[in-house]
C-alpha cells in the first residue's frame, strides 16, 4: 500500500499565507481568502472500472494496484493499465486505470484522442454515459467490451461546501475559470461539483490545458 500522501505545495502556501496575514493583522485579499487553494490539473485519458471488469480483464480475483495518490482523498492512479480498441481497428495502449472500482465503468478521453480512435464522443459529467460510445477493452487476462461510457469530461471544479460557500455556487451549477499567462484564456462553462471530501480542484482534459497554455506557475481565477 503506498505511503500517506504528503500536503501539496499550495495547500502549505495557503497555510502560511493566512498565518501571516493574522500575525500582522492585515485583511486578505479576496483571491487569497477562499477557504482552501485552488489547484487546476489537467486530466489525461484514463478509464473507471468496477471490480467485475478489473476480473474480466485481468483474472479472476484481480484487484486494483495503487501506484500514485491523486490530489482528490482516497482517488489514485493504479498500476494497471488497459489497451482501448476504437471503432477503426485503432487503438491505445497503456490507458491508466484510476482508482478505486466504481459502480460504472467510463472511458475519458479528449477531442484529439476521440478524433484519431474515430470516435464521435460527447461532452458529459462523470456518470451521465447513457447514449455515449462504447469500445473494446484489452487487458491480460481477456477483453471487455462496453457498449456504452465514453466520454468528453465537462471542465469541472471539485470544492468542499465551505469553497461553495464562499463562491456562493451550488452544486449542478457553472461557473468561470479565468487563466492567465500569454494566452489568456476564460472557461465559461465549469461544471461545480461538492462534497465533503473533495478538495478545492479545477480539472481540464489534455487539449484544453494545452489550448489555454497551463502550466505551473500560470495564474488562475475561479470567477462566480
Amino acid at each position: 500500500m503506498l505511503p500517506p500522501s504528503p500536503p501539496h505545495r499550495l495547500e502549505i502556501e495557503h497555510r502560511v499565507r493566512h498565518a501571516l496575514y493574522r500575525r500582522l493583522e492585515r485583511p486578505l485579499p479576496r483571491r487569497a481568502a477562499a477557504p482552501n487553494p485552488l489547484l487546476v490539473n489537467i486530466s489525461a485519458r484514463h478509464c473507471h472500472l468496477t471490480p467485475r471488469a478489473v476480473e474480466t480483464l485481468f483474472g479472476t480475483g484481480a484487484t486494483l494496484t495503487p501506484m500514485k495518490w491523486l490530489y482528490q482523498k482516497d482517488q489514485y492512479a493504479a498500476l494497471e493499465t488497459v489497451t482501448l480498441i476504437g471503432p477503426r481497428s485503432r487503438v491505445i495502449s497503456n490507458l491508466r486505470i484510476l482508482g478505486p472500482c466504481r459502480e460504472l465503468n467510463q472511458v475519458e478521453l479528449a477531442h484529439t484522442d476521440s478524433i484519431a480512435l474515430g470516435f464521435d464522443v460527447p461532452v458529459r459529467q462523470s456518470g451521465n454515459i447513457a447514449g455515449t460510445p462504447g469500445c473494446m477493452l484489452m487487458g491480460p487476462a481477456g477483453f471487455l467490451r462496453l457498449d456504452q461510457g465514453v466520454i468528453r469530461a465537462a471542465p469541472h471544479v471539485h470544492m468542499h461546501p465551505d469553497d461553495a460557500t464562499f463562491f456562493g455556487v451550488e452544486a449542478g451549477k457553472f461557473m468561470r475559470l479565468r487563466v492567465g499567462g500569454d494566452l489568456g484564456v476564460t472557461f465559461e462553462r465549469l461544471l461545480v461539483r461538492v462534497h465533503a471530501d473533495f478538495k478545492l480542484e479545477v480539472h481540464i482534459d489534455t487539449d484544453e490545458g494545452n489550448a489555454c497554455g497551463l502550466g505551473p506557475g500560470t495564474p488562475v481565477e475561479l470567477i462566480p
